[in-house]
């Protein structure tokens, strides 16, 4: 067949004979030729990369394909800015230049490697990505630098102190987010052990969570115990400030990952389409100050209240 492209010098043409187009379509006109889309989700990596490179202005955003490694699953997207083309890889997000990073393969195991360094660290406030613990993650890095520095007998007392103020901003965190029957009473701020009794009994509620609700409480009941016992302790030492860091990040994951479960658990299908791939985000702008929300990945419903 007669090629029609008249442009056939050696620059355009591809070493499979194929000929590359002098004039490629621009990048903010390309959306109407992606098959697929994922709106909520391209919402919160437009959202990432706009934190990251704040001088450059999205102007196409595609997902190129997912990778399970080692049981953890990676997104991979292709975003085209005005200014520069990024490789946006999830869990935990992070951009690559694509002029620097032009091997994808290459930028995956890069990326895989720098994300299993990342994660044998604590979690860390980042101010582009504003989360509902940032503040109890805010004091338990702080707690845990100190720990790092301790060398007296006052710094590891110092380090159960700030333990005590990250469980006290959990227990915050966690109410604002927690409905709480109007007749339930509230016990005083700083009593943490009663707070996480009533919370505990809603994010966790009924009969066939009884054994789970009871594991929470006692594990939350005694790392409050310890970190207590160690802001007063004369003789704490390293040993006894790791094991109470340790305890308080467990404490604080299993919060978390209980409130997400309530968020998010009671849409185990989505409502229109019934598919099983829901996914769970995560909006600042929900009053009064950020909440989760799910979206389906089929069907494209969505619980956001501004969304749905």
């Amino acid at each position: 067949m007669e090629n029609t492209v008249e442009d056939n010098s050696a620059e355009n043409r591809m070493n499979d004979g194929c000929v590359r187009p002098s004039h490629p379509i621009p990048p903010d006109e390309l959306a109407p030729y992606v098959v697929e889309n994922d709106p909520h989700t391209e919402t919160d990596i437009v959202t990432y990369v706009g934190g990251q490179a704040p001088d450059e202005t999205v102007q196409h955003i595609e997902k190129i394909k997912e990778e399970v490694v080692l049981g953890e699953r990676y997104e991979i997207w292709d975003v085209i800015t005005d200014k520069d083309r990024w490789w946006v890889i999830t869990n935990l997000t992070n951009l690559y230049s694509q002029r620097h990073f032009p091997s994808l393969d290459y930028t995956l195991s890069f990326h895989i490697g720098l994300m299993t360094r990342l994660r044998s660290r604590s979690n860390r406030v980042d101010g582009d990505e504003p989360g509902p613990f940032d503040e109890v993650f805010r004091r338990q890095d702080q707690a845990e630098r100190r720990h790092d520095t301790a060398v007296e007998a006052e710094d590891y007392q110092a380090v159960g102190m700030l333990l005590r103020e990250s469980l006290l901003s959990l227990i915050t965190s966690v109410r604002r987010r927690t409905e709480i029957p109007a007749n339930t009473e509230h016990p005083q701020d700083a009593n943490f052990v009663a707070w996480t009794g009533v919370l505990l009994n809603q994010l966790s509620g009924g009969a066939s969570n009884k054994e789970l609700r009871q594991h929470l409480k006692s594990m939350a009941k005694e790392g409050w115990q310890l970190v207590n016992w160690l802001t007063h302790a004369r003789d704490a030492n390293r040993t006894a400030s790791s094991i109470a860091v340790h305890s308080c990040q467990t404490v604080i994951g299993h919060f978390i990952q209980v409130l997400e479960r309530k968020k998010t658990e009671s849409t185990q299908r989505c409502p229109v389409c019934k598919s099983r791939n829901v996914r769970t985000h995560f909006d600042l702008s929900i009053p009064p100050d950020g909440d989760y929300y799910v979206s389906c990945g089929v069907c494209r419903w969505t619980s956001h209240p501004a969304r749905s």
